[in-house]
Parts: structure tokens; C-alpha cells; sequence
């Protein structure tokens, strides 16, 4: 059997962690899964930027044994057998993200050792810091995926909708560009958490059944970030629980269509004016969209009313499965820097140079 590489990625929802298996040459995924983590463990991964230091360490390890667990149950679930394993990619889960701070510094945990233990192979892991170390933001890494995947082919706008939202653009002959453009499912998913009592407003459809306020989302848009240009990224809290209560509070039952086509509205409309602010209009022909907002066909109808030069499509249009996406492109950066290979986008994060990311455990 070919040898794989498994790439494992747990994003700012703390939801679960998906496991994806590629082959690299040519690249295909393989087969993927996720797998939801107990409620109590999401909380934690949630408020862990608040732990100590005793907590903190304590969660690494925990989540470390964990994500050993998880591999080996994918490989039973899938019937493959450990030996086909040549290298393992591991993101881990952010804490915090802070390139800005006096000392610029970001926090991935999930223990590799465990793995590599486990499994005996190489855990490729903790990827951001040597961008921190090169003056870089840190993130986003996937504009070096994106490129990989589709930069000989004409010009495509690569959208992920996680709990932050970014996008690449790249193409032959174009100079790749990538950064975090603002809200993704936060803001969306916290609020149908209080006013549905579901994890996220499926399909998006209490958001359609109301009207956004788009003088608020007008308001909103003025913001120092929106301004900013490339490179910049976000942490996760940045569009969080704090600037819920702040913009959109107090969150009123009665509300809750309007206030969901609000903050659905505002993801979309925060994705149009950083692509008409930072992308040239030539390169505007199609947005490719992945993560979980790709299931959210109002965000999607929205995009399509504020986007309607651009032709929208998804990942899966190019046999890759929108939530498999994030955790492939961490199989194809461990099975590169396994090799010795760049696996880094230094015009993205706005790093000095291109390097190796991540720490290998052997």
C-alpha cells in the first residue's frame, strides 16, 4: 500500500478533531473523520487562554493522550494498518494568537509525544512559532496548501469559513496572498448556542427566516482591522463572546431570525469588502469555499448578493471535502518538512523568508 501521511486539525470552535489521511503524490485525501469532543473537554479548550500555569500544562498533556486515542481509533475505523503511516501533522488546538503583543508570541497545545509513542512515527507539530520566530504573523499557513493545490491553474479565491474566516488567492502568475478577513461561525455559532439551544444554526435557517441590520454591519465595518492591510491575522476571542455582548447584546429570544441574519450577514459582509479592498478586480472570478460555513446556504445566498461577479463553489468540486481541508493540508505540511522541504508561504503571514515549519518528534 502507498504510504500516508495523517493530518490532524482542531480549529477555534474547539468541536472536535478532524483526522484526514492523503496520499501526497498525487495528492488525494484518503479518507477523513471527525470526532466531537465531550462538552466539558470543549469548554476547557475554550477558556483556556484564562488557565494557569499548572491547568494549562495539565491540558496539553490531557489533549495529547487524546489525540493519540483519536489516531488510533481512525486507523481502526478505516481499517489501516500503522505501518502505512510514514507521518503525522498536528496543528493542535490554539490557546491564543498574539503577533502583536510587546512580545510577539502564539499557543498551540496537544502533547506529540503521545503519538509518536503510540503510533512510531514522526509527529510534525507547533508550526506557527518559527513564523513568529521570522517576524511573521503566525498564520494563516493554508495560503501555502492552496498554492500547492491550485497555483498553476487560473486565479481562485480560496475561502475557509472556521470560527475565523480567511481566504488565499492564488493562480498562475499571481503573487500569492492570504489573511484572516474577520468573523467566521463565532459570533454565529455563540449565538444559536443562547438562543436555539443548538450547537449552530443548521443551514443556516432561523438566519433566513430574518432581516440583518446592516446599518450595524455598516458600522462594524469601519473597524481599525477591516483597514489594515495584509499581512494580518486574528485570534480566536477577537470576534468571541466579549464582542457579542458588545455590538449585538443583549441577546433577546423574541430577536434571535433578525439577530442570526445579523451576524450572518456580517461574516459575508466582512469577507466582500476585504476581497474588494485587497484583491484586484482581475483576479475576482471564483471563490472556493471550505469549512463548516460552506453548509450555511443563507451566509452562502448572502455572499452570493454581495459577491455577484464571482462564480461560488466548494472545495468538494475538487474532490476535496470542505471540512477535511485544514487537516490534509497539515498531512501535506509533516510529510514536507519530513522531507526538508519549504511548506511555508512567507508572502501570507509576511514572515522574512520561506522555511521549514514545525517540530519533528521522533
Amino acid at each position: 500500500m502507498t504510504k500516508l501521511a495523517l493530518g490532524l486539525m482542531s480549529g477555534t470552535s474547539a468541536d472536535g478533531l478532524t483526522i484526514s489521511a492523503v496520499r501526497v503524490r498525487p495528492f488525494r485525501v484518503v479518507c477523513f473523520k471527525n470526532y466531537p469532543y465531550p462538552k466539558a473537554l470543549q469548554q476547557k479548550l475554550l477558556t483556556a487562554y484564562q488557565s494557569n500555569a499548572f491547568q494549562l500544562s495539565e491540558l496539553h498533556y490531557e489533549l495529547g493522550a487524546l489525540y493519540a486515542q483519536k489516531v488510533l481509533r481512525f486507523l481502526k475505523d478505516f481499517k489501516i494498518n500503522k505501518k502505512d503511516i510514514l507521518v503525522i501533522g498536528s496543528h493542535g488546538q490554539t490557546v491564543l494568537h498574539a503577533p502583536h503583543a510587546p512580545i510577539p508570541h502564539t499557543l498551540q497545545i496537544a502533547e506529540p509525544s503521545f503519538m509518536a509513542e503510540e503510533l512510531g512515527v514522526p509527529v510534525v507539530s507547533d508550526f506557527r512559532a518559527r513564523d513568529i520566530a521570522l517576524k511573521g504573523e503566525g498564520a494563516p499557513l493554508i495560503p501555502f496548501f492552496d498554492e500547492y493545490i491550485w497555483g498553476q491553474g487560473a486565479p481562485k479565491i480560496l475561502l475557509n469559513v472556521g470560527g475565523i474566516s480567511n481566504f488565499s488567492l492564488v493562480g498562475k502568475n499571481v503573487k500569492t496572498l492570504g489573511f484572516d478577513v474577520g468573523p467566521g461561525n463565532t459570533l454565529i455559532d455563540l449565538c444559536a448556542q443562547r438562543l436555539l439551544d443548538k450547537p449552530f444554526d443548521k443551514n443556516g435557517a432561523c438566519a433566513a427566516r430574518g432581516t440583518p441590520d446592516t446599518s450595524l454591519i455598516a458600522r462594524l465595518l469601519k473597524q481599525s482591522y477591516f483597514a489594515q492591510k495584509p499581512p494580518k491575522s486574528l485570534d480566536k476571542n477577537t470576534f468571541g463572546a466579549d464582542y457579542l455582548a458588545r455590538y449585538f447584546g443583549p441577546l433577546e429570544p423574541a430577536r434571535r431570525a433578525d439577530l442570526l441574519a445579523t451576524l450572518t450577514f456580517f461574516t459575508a459582509a466582512a469577507i466582500a469588502d476585504q476581497l474588494t479592498r485587497f484583491v484586484p478586480r482581475r483576479y475576482q472570478r471564483e471563490i472556493v469555499v471550505s469549512g463548516g460555513g460552506c453548509y450555511n446556504r443563507t451566509l452562502l445566498t448572502f455572499l452570493h448578493q454581495l459577491l455577484p461577479h464571482l462564480r461560488i463553489t466548494t472545495s468538494l468540486d475538487y474532490g476535496i471535502d470542505p471540512q477535511a481541508k485544514e487537516s490534509a493540508a497539515f498531512a501535506l505540511f509533516a510529510w514536507l518538512a519530513l522531507q526538508g522541504k519549504i511548506n511555508h508561504c512567507p508572502r501570507a503571514t509576511g514572515a522574512k523568508k520561506a522555511t521549514i515549519l514545525g517540530k519533528i518528534t521522533l
